[in-house]
């Protein structure tokens, strides 16, 4: 029964559910990132460079592959070696765009703790009748 106990007082730490909300949230989150890169970004991207699709971009390094040729067709053709460097573009880009939101989101999230602590540092506390008396006989022993 110990064990069981102990996985059950770990399970419902504070930290694990925080840890599994993050996780289910993270998800979630790259979700909207994906969405954000090929439905809002790549079309921007793609009508700057002409290119609607990253992923069929590469060069043959070895082999005769035809012009035109997609990707998975050309890595079915027998000796040929391809350097396929669009889906690595598309996965740099996610990362990327991944990582500048979230920079802004912590970024906000600081500056809005800033505000926070400036509200509530900038008066301070008025001193208890233990102070203000202590103060005055202070001040009276200075005067004598």
């Amino acid at each position: 029964m110990g064990f069981v106990k102990e996985f059950k007082e770990f399970a419902i730490k504070g930290n694990v559910m925080d840890l599994a909300v993050g996780v289910i949230i993270g998800g979630a989150f790259g979700k909207i990132i994906d969405s954000v890169v090929k439905d809002l970004v790549m079309p921007i991207v793609s009508s700057i460079i002409g290119q609607p699709d990253f992923s069929n971009l590469y060069i043959v390094l070895k082999g005769n592959v035809p012009d035109g040729t997609t990707l998975e067709k050309a890595r079915e053709i027998p000796e040929t070696a391809i350097f396929a460097y669009g889906s690595f573009l598309t996965v740099a880009l996610n990362f990327f765009l991944l990582a500048l939101v979230v920079f802004l989101l912590v970024k906000g999230i600081n500056s809005l703790k800033r505000k926070e602590e400036a509200k509530t540092s900038t008066a301070p506390p008025a001193p208890t009748k233990e102070e203000i008396l202590l103060t005055e006989i202070r001040d009276l022993l200075k005067n004598k």
